[in-house]
């Protein structure tokens, strides 16, 4: 069953007449998102710093937004720091759609949380996204101890997109001998862009993120089909997912990309590379930023940062 704050949410949309993004222009969909934040977004946690910052990448600066957290949480050492990429399909999302998210990651993890504003779709198709993430994340391990961070603690994390972005950076690093990530922080990542699995057939319609919306983020991301097969837009097609860092991959039981998140995980587990999955059986797609309406959503938070704490710990 959909859980009873989940299907008000979605009754509350459809009574006041929130149309589907796929209905709207990729600059009409960033502006609906944006503002959809009052909806269902929690108040803004009083967080310990917040300082803008710019990446170089091989198609231009890269913006980034550096959070501290009011108390790290091993004081007597420089702080972790979580590398995230904001979901939104590749083609909206940016810094201050997730800025919750990210303030919640940093207080509760005691870490710190780079957000990277990568370059977005249609103006930016596949694969300038996984260039700038992979260049940002780059940039962070290099310029870690002059940020006041551990550079041996660096995690990469997101949800959605994000989250595939996050995945393919891991396989990128381990595959160019590059230092080493801790943790993965995957939260309903896109790992396909083969939209088959069963999960995609039952929750098509309905539950925010569709079968529609589904198909115009891809159409506006990937403009050949042979991108669809390379695996920095569908990881899990990559033929060696063994000696990654681990992983929390976590999935909502009433989204399309269910299924594809529960794959990932466990052809994670089958390679040797150690990953715990949780999912949310009763919520939807998005649910994690929506904090104000679904209780469940400051759960997930938690247990989120809970897992970073130890991931970025254990380095």
């Amino acid at each position: 069953m959909l859980h009873p704050q989940a299907r008000a949410l979605l009754d509350l949309m459809d009574r006041r007449g929130v149309r589907p993004l796929h209905t709207l222009t990729p600059p009409e969909a960033r502006a609906a998102y944006r503002d959809r934040r009052e909806l269902a977004q929690p108040p803004t946690p009083v967080i310990g710093a917040v300082r803008d910052l710019l990446a170089p990448g091989p198609h231009g600066p890269i913006p980034l937004r550096l959070y501290s957290p009011l108390q790290a949480a091993t004081p007597d050492r420089a702080p972790g720091v979580l590398v995230f990429f904001h979901g939104g399909g590749y083609v909206i999302g940016d810094l201050d759609t997730h800025d919750t998210l990210c303030r919640q990651l940093a207080n509760g993890a005691g870490c710190a949380v780079l957000a990277v504003d990568y370059r977005l779709a249609p103006e930016h198709r596949f694969p300038c996204a996984v260039d700038d993430a992979l260049a940002a994340t780059r940039w962070c391990q290099a310029n870690a101890a002059a940020l006041g961070l551990d550079p041996r603690r660096v995690a990469v994390g997101g949800d959605s997109a994000g989250g595939n972005l996050a995945a393919v950076v891991a396989l990128a690093l381990r595959d160019a001998d590059d230092p080493p990530l801790c943790f993965q922080l995957l939260i309903y990542p896109i790992t396909t862009m083969h939209f088959v699995s069963d999960s995609h057939r039952r929750n098509a319609q309905g539950y925010l993120l569709t079968r529609d919306s589904l198909a115009y983020f891809h159409d506006h991301y990937i403009d050949a089909p042979a991108h669809d097969q390379d695996w920095r837009a569908s990881p899990i097609l990559h033929p060696d997912l063994g000696r990654l860092p681990p992983a929390l991959v976590l999935t909502a039981g009433f989204d399309p990309l269910r299924d594809d998140g529960v794959a990932y995980a466990q052809a994670l587990n089958l390679a040797g590379t150690a990953a715990t999955l949780i999912s949310f059986e009763r919520q939807i797609h998005g649910f994690i930023l929506m904090g104000r309406v679904l209780d469940e959503a400051n759960t997930a938070v938690d247990m989120c940062a809970d897992a970073l704490r130890r991931g970025l710990s254990a380095a």
